[in-house]
């Protein structure tokens, strides 16, 4: 019997390939809205970050959910998303 195959993704932070249910997904929605989805299954453009908000920072500072969003993301959505990350770890 074949064994299911598992999505694999990158996190946009450390750069390192896990399975999907292993990493928070940031999505852009048609508005423009950026929002953590732990689901997996929101509408819109997605990127991927470990549950880990160090990850995030890498992220933010190499301006790489820009690039994957293609559009400027403002400081307090950044700090919003930081929250949100660590507070669904807990």
């Amino acid at each position: 019997m074949q064994q299911k195959k598992v999505p694999v993704r990158m996190c946009t932070g450390c750069g390192q390939h896990l399975p999907k249910k292993e990493l928070v997904r940031v999505v852009r929605s048609k508005e423009g809205v950026l929002s953590v989805d732990l689901t997996g299954r929101m509408a819109g453009r997605g990127a991927y970050v470990c549950h880990n908000v160090d990850c995030l920072r890498k992220a933010r500072k190499a301006r790489r959910l820009e690039r994957a969003f293609e559009c400027r993301i403002p400081d307090e959505v950044y700090d919003r998303l930081e929250e949100e990350i660590s507070q669904g770890v807990e």
